[in-house]
């Protein structure tokens, strides 16, 4: 059965979907069966992996909201162990469609159910917001990454989102877990991003990743090549950094701990 992981954060421009992208690429390129979920109706983790808008006839959306089958809808990418379940606009009506269906805050997990066993990793990229697209993802997951960009602003919200967290596992998922905190954006050369850091480790402890994304040109310009950064340039420091990423997580499994110590944070 795969691992789920929502990368979520009401925040938006913090590097969630970059994070998806990458991570899902790079557990990819070290032989992991991946599906990677558009939960988001921007579509940019679908096109961050090289699938063109207007491209595909059936997205997530037909499978969530009209129980289309997630089998079919399912698209192949350029790396061959990373498949997507695509995104597009039709996605935003999901938010208003969804409230007067039965059982709504579980639609996707009943979607993911059937194709679980044919992946070892589900990355799902969540909108910026804590809608019921984002309530629907931590429902259908056993973990969530939260990204958090290196600014001053950088906390505020994670207490909030936690709330949240905590409220999903009292109602709807009382698995689900902190994979880690995720520092992005980090310019080495600030004061403040080290600041920051600090901060984070101080009050979050273990429940921060020891990986750093830093700021890099490269990963800022994979997107508008339909490319995640092990394509677009295996070799910088981005691509780097997503690695040592995705090898915490395989650690973590590895080792049985997960997220344990995030059971606490979420009450």
């Amino acid at each position: 059965m795969a691992k789920i992981i929502a990368i979520a954060n009401q925040k938006g421009g913090v590097g969630k979907t970059t994070t998806a992208v990458n991570l899902a690429a790079v557990l990819a390129s070290l032989d992991m069966r991946v599906l990677l979920v558009d939960a988001d109706p921007q579509g940019n983790a679908t096109s961050g992996v090289g699938v063109q808008r207007g491209s595909f006839r059936k997205s997530i959306y037909q499978c969530v909201v009209l129980d289309d089958s997630v089998a079919d809808t399912i698209l192949g990418t350029a790396i061959p162990s990373l498949s997507v379940l695509p995104a597009n606009k039709d996605l935003a009506g999901a938010e208003v469609e969804l409230v007067e269906i039965e059982q709504r805050e579980s639609r996707l997990r009943r979607v993911l159910e059937p194709v679980a066993e044919a992946y070892q990793y589900v990355i799902i990229d969540c909108p910026p917001s804590l809608g019921l697209l984002t309530l629907n993802a931590l429902t259908a997951a056993k973990s969530l990454l939260v990204p958090i960009q290196c600014e001053y602003y950088a906390l505020e919200g994670v207490t909030e989102l936690f709330d949240t967290l905590a409220r999903i596992r009292r109602l709807y998922n009382p698995s689900l877990t902190i994979e880690g905190l995720l520092l992005t954006m980090y310019d080495e050369r600030t004061n403040l991003s080290a600041a920051v850091a600090s901060d984070l480790r101080d009050f979050y402890g273990q429940q921060v990743f020891e990986t750093v994304i830093p700021r890099n040109v490269r990963l800022a310009e994979a997107p508008s090549y339909g490319k995640p950064i092990t394509l677009y340039d295996a070799h910088s420091k981005g691509a780097e950094a997503y690695f040592q990423l995705a090898k915490e997580i395989i650690a973590h499994d590895t080792k049985g701990i997960g997220s344990g110590a995030g059971s606490a944070a979420l009450g």
